[in-house]
C-alpha cells in the first residue's frame, strides 16, 4: 500500500483510509473488528471516525463507532499500528453531544468535553488527527461547497477560527492530540486557519476532509490549489457518491440493507443529470474492463492534491473490492474519457 505524508508532519498514511461510520448501525461490532483486521493486514494504517458516528446521527447511537474501535484497540493491541483520526461536531441544532444539553458549537468547553470522551471511547491517550467536522460559523452547505452562492447570516455567538485554533493548540500541548485537520470546509475557511496559525504561532492544519467524486469535483475549484501549495491534502469522502457510483442503485434499484434503502437520506444524488452521469461512468468502467467502484477510487487516488481516499463498506466483499483499487493506475486514455464525461455533466451532485 502506497504511503503518503500527512501535511508537513512526520506521519505517513496509507493512500486509502478505512472509514468507520457504519460501525454500530449497519455493521455490528464483530463486523467492524473483522474489517479493521482485514484493512490493517492489507496495508491500511489510517482509520477515520467521528464523535457523531454512526450514521445517521441519533442520540441513542452516538459514540458507538468510537467505542467499537476502542474495543478493537484493546483486544488486538494494534493502537500503535494505526494513525487514528476522529472529529468534533460543529455548530448544529443537535443537543445530545454535551453534558448540559446545549446545541453543539465550537466553544472551548464543548471541544474539551468532546476530545475527552473520544479518548475514553477509543481507549487511547492520544488522537493522531483531530478534525473539526464542520465549521462553527453558519455557512452554505454540508457535505461539499455549493456551485452557486447561498448567503448565510453569521451567528451572534459565533466562535472565531482563531479561538478554535487556540483550543486545538492547547490540546496539542497537552499531548491529547498530535495534529489537527478540517472537514467540510471552504477555501476561505481553510486559508483563515492557515493565516491564524502563521500570525499567532498556532498549530497548522494538516488536512481537509471534503466530499470528492466523479459527480462532485467542486474541490478542484479553489481548494485544490490550497491543498497543493500549503500541504493541506484532501482526505476524500464519498468517492463512490454514497454507493451510487457502484451502480447498485441504477434503474431505481433498492438493495436490501443498503443505506438508501434503510434511511432514504441520499436525495442529492437523485437529480436526473446525476443519474445520467452515473450511467456514463458505469459504461466507461465496462468499456475499460474495470470494476466501477475501483475506477472511481483509483481516479480520486490519482489526484495530486489527494492525501488519502476514505473507503467504507457494510460487507467484506465490498471492502475487498475497494481495497483492490490500491494498486490500480488508470491509463491516460481512461483519464481523458473521465474528463470528457465531466465536461458534459459537470458537478451534478455537490
Amino acid at each position: 500500500m502506497e504511503q503518503r505524508r500527512l501535511g508537513r508532519t512526520d506521519i505517513n498514511v496509507s493512500a486509502l483510509c478505512l472509514g468507520t461510520m457504519t460501525y454500530g448501525e449497519q455493521n455490528s461490532e464483530a463486523e467492524g473488528h473483522a474489517q479493521m483486521d482485514y484493512a490493517l493486514d492489507r496495508g491500511i494504517n489510517f482509520f477515520d471516525a467521528a464523535e457523531l458516528y454512526p450514521i445517521p446521527p441519533k442520540k441513542e447511537t452516538q459514540g458507538r463507532t468510537e467505542r467499537i474501535i476502542g474495543n478493537w484497540f484493546k483486544k488486538s493491541g494494534n493502537r500503535d499500528k494505526v494513525v487514528m483520526a476522529t472529529k468534533v461536531v460543529g455548530r448544529s441544532e443537535m443537543n445530545w453531544f454535551r453534558k448540559n444539553g446545549e446545541k453543539s458549537k465550537l466553544t472551548r468547553e464543548q471541544i474539551e468535553q468532546a476530545v475527552d470522551r473520544s479518548l475514553m471511547n477509543l481507549q487511547t491517550d492520544y488522537i493522531d488527527l483531530y478534525q473539526i467536522h464542520w465549521p462553527d460559523r453558519n455557512q452554505a452547505g454540508f457535505g461539499s461547497m455549493p456551485t452557486r452562492w447561498k448567503d448565510a447570516i453569521p451567528a451572534e455567538d459565533e466562535n472565531s477560527i482563531q479561538s478554535t485554533l487556540e483550543v486545538m493548540s492547547d490540546l496539542v500541548k497537552s499531548g491529547k492530540v498530535r495534529h489537527i485537520g478540517l472537514s467540510n470546509e471552504s477555501a476561505w475557511g481553510t486559508m483563515r486557519y492557515l493565516a491564524a496559525a502563521d500570525v499567532f504561532d498556532l498549530p497548522r492544519v494538516v488536512s481537509i476532509q471534503n466530499a470528492y467524486s466523479f459527480v462532485n469535483r467542486t474541490f478542484e475549484t479553489g481548494i485544490a490549489e490550497i491543498a497543493r501549495r500549503e500541504d493541506v491534502g484532501l482526505l476524500a469522502y464519498s468517492s463512490l457518491a454514497q454507493g451510487y457510483l457502484t451502480g447498485k442503485y441504477r434503474n431505481g434499484a433498492l438493495p436490501a440493507g443498503a443505506r438508501k434503502t434503510l434511511f432514504n437520506r441520499m436525495q442529492r444524488y437523485e437529480h436526473p443529470r446525476t443519474l445520467q452521469a452515473v450511467d456514463a461512468y458505469h459504461a466507461l468502467a465496462g468499456e475499460a474492463g474495470l470494476d466501477p467502484s475501483q475506477l472511481a477510487i483509483a481516479f480520486a487516488k490519482s489526484r495530486s492534491f489527494m492525501t488519502s481516499v476514505i473507503i467504507g463498506a457494510t460487507r467484506m466483499d465490498q471492502l475487498e473490492t475497494d481495497i483492490g483499487a490500491a494498486d490500480l493506475v488508470l491509463s491516460d486514455d481512461v483519464l481523458e474519457k473521465i474528463d470528457e464525461i465531466h465536461q458534459e455533466f459537470g458537478n451534478p451532485a455537490p
